[in-house]
C-alpha cells in the first residue's frame, strides 16, 4: 500500500508533531503501544487519544478511536464534519472506517502502514483481508435465515419511519 507524500503546511506539521509526542509519551511514560491521535476543527483540538487497548481490555480503543470518543464526550455529538484527524501513523481499517462514520474530512498521518507492519502490527493484513470476498475471509460470516433477516430488517424499517424525512438508500 504505497502512500503518496503531501506537502504539509506549518499548522499540519505542528499538530502532527504533537501526535508523535503523544505516541512517544504513551510508549515511554505509560508503557502503551506508540500511537497518538488528535481531532481538530478550525485549529481547535476537539479530542486526543493514545492507544488504550490493553489498559481498557478493549480491542477498539486505538488512538484514533479514543480521540473521536473524547471529542464526542466533550462536545456531546458523534459527527465531526470538516474536522481533521492527525495520527502518528496511518490509521488501521477500523480507525479509517470510524473516521468515515464520524464524517471526518481529512486525515494527516506520519508513519505509514508499511512502517506499522515492519513493527509487527497487522494493519496491512487486515486491509487485504477486508478486500477478500466474504466467503474466503479468515473469519466465518454466517447470514441468518429469511425469517430472522425479516425480523431484524423490520426493526430497521421502524427506525426509518421515526425519522423526520425520507431516507436515501446507500447501495
Amino acid at each position: 500500500m504505497a502512500t503518496e507524500m503531501t506537502v504539509l503546511d506549518q499548522a499540519d506539521r505542528e499538530l502532527l508533531e504533537r501526535t508523535i509526542r503523544l505516541s512517544r509519551h504513551a510508549l515511554e511514560d505509560e508503557g502503551k503501544t506508540p500511537f497518538g491521535a488528535i481531532l481538530v476543527l478550525d485549529g481547535q483540538v476537539l479530542g486526543e487519544g493514545t492507544s488504550s487497548v490493553a489498559e481498557l481490555c478493549d480491542p477498539t480503543a486505538h488512538a484514533e478511536i479514543m480521540a473521536l470518543r473524547n471529542a464526542g464526550a466533550k462536545l456531546g455529538q458523534h459527527l465531526f464534519a470538516n474536522a481533521v484527524l492527525y495520527a502518528s501513523s496511518e490509521p488501521c481499517p477500523m480507525c479509517l472506517a470510524a473516521c468515515y462514520w464520524a464524517r471526518v474530512q481529512r486525515i494527516v498521518f506520519a508513519a505509514t502502514s508499511e512502517d506499522v507492519a515492519a513493527s509487527g502490527f497487522e494493519d496491512l493484513q487486515f486491509y487485504r483481508e477486508l478486500a477478500t470476498p466474504r466467503d474466503r475471509r479468515a473469519i466465518r460470516e454466517d447470514a441468518a435465515d429469511a425469517q430472522l433477516r425479516e425480523t431484524a430488517a423490520s426493526a430497521l424499517r421502524a427506525w426509518t419511519q421515526q425519522l423526520p424525512g425520507p431516507v436515501e438508500p446507500k447501495y
